[in-house]
């Protein structure tokens, strides 16, 4: 069973500059909630209870007023700041006391997930052992994203960055799982010609080994990167119609918690305090 989880929440976010210019990114608002919520739900529901959240240089005091230590949640949450962005594998780098020899989950902090299944399907990849197993998508559009093949047993046998060509149209979200040699494996990637490490390189090292699964999100579930300003208006767009449709938060991260059985409804008053008079307490004050 996978314990740890990291949210890589850095970076520039210039694709949505100038919003991104005096807030990171991931502290924006979808709907009523920092984006953050959305990718700290994805690991809460995979029962991940140890995150470390990695930041840009000088913004953990901002995350920390929102999120600050996880103990209201019933999880552990604790941060780790990157001078700049060197690709999505230097998180295994930074995070290397904290997954020490545990195999370990990532997320981008960016990413959205919504779907029936979804809660089932995150805590089959979280019993991951051996090997890497990431979160495939069908998209429209594969010529924009990291694609990958796979065969009839879920094993990926290709992938490909960004094809001109047909090869499949299966995108690599950014939601991984890997076991605990990804720290040592992360450490040996050189960086491309961009001067970054690439998850693409790590992923094939997997894949040379046979050891590289795929988990489909599967027909119902949505996935968007909520990190281009297109897709950020989308997913506000589609949480609203959600919420409204079916009075239901998505990604209320004390629901999720209560569901697990990590917090008491004590916890969720303190929560409604916390927060004050809004939406989100009023939806916090029916749970209990």
């Amino acid at each position: 069973m996978i314990k740890k989880g990291i949210v890589l929440s850095g970076g520039h976010g210039t694709r949505m500059s100038p919003l991104t210019k005096s807030v990171n990114k991931q502290l924006l608002p979808i709907y009523d909630k920092p984006i953050i919520y959305y990718s700290l739900s994805i690991l809460m529901m995979a029962k991940i209870k140890d995150i470390l959240i990695i930041v840009n240089k000088g913004q953990t005091k901002s995350y920390k007023k929102l999120l600050p230590n996880g103990k209201n949640l019933g999880i552990k949450i604790k941060y780790k700041e990157q001078s700049y962005p060197k690709g999505l594998p230097d998180a295994f780098i930074l995070g290397k006391k904290f997954i020490a020899k545990n195999n370990v989950a990532l997320i981008l902090g960016d990413n959205f997930f919504y779907g029936n299944l979804l809660k089932a399907k995150l805590q089959k990849s979280s019993r991951l052992k051996n090997g890497a197993e990431v979160f495939l998508h069908k998209v429209k559009n594969p010529h924009l994203f990291g694609v990958a093949k796979i065969n009839s047993k879920n094993e990926i046998i290709g992938i490909k960055e960004k094809p001109k060509k047909k090869y499949s149209n299966l995108a690599i979200t950014g939601l991984y799982f890997f076991d605990s040699k990804v720290v040592e494996l992360s450490k040996k990637l050189k960086p491309s010609r961009r001067g970054e490490i690439e998850i693409t390189d790590l992923l094939k090292i997997y894949l040379k080994k046979k050891e590289l699964y795929a988990t489909s999100s599967g027909k119902g579930t949505n996935w968007f990167d909520a990190g281009s300003i297109d897709d950020y208006y989308k997913t506000n767009k589609f949480v609203s119609s959600i919420e409204h449709n079916k009075k239901k938060k998505i990604a209320c991260l004390e629901e999720i918690a209560l569901k697990n059985k990590w917090i008491s409804k004590k916890n969720i008053k303190a929560s409604i305090k916390f927060y004050g008079n809004c939406s989100y307490s009023n939806y916090l004050k029916k749970l209990i």
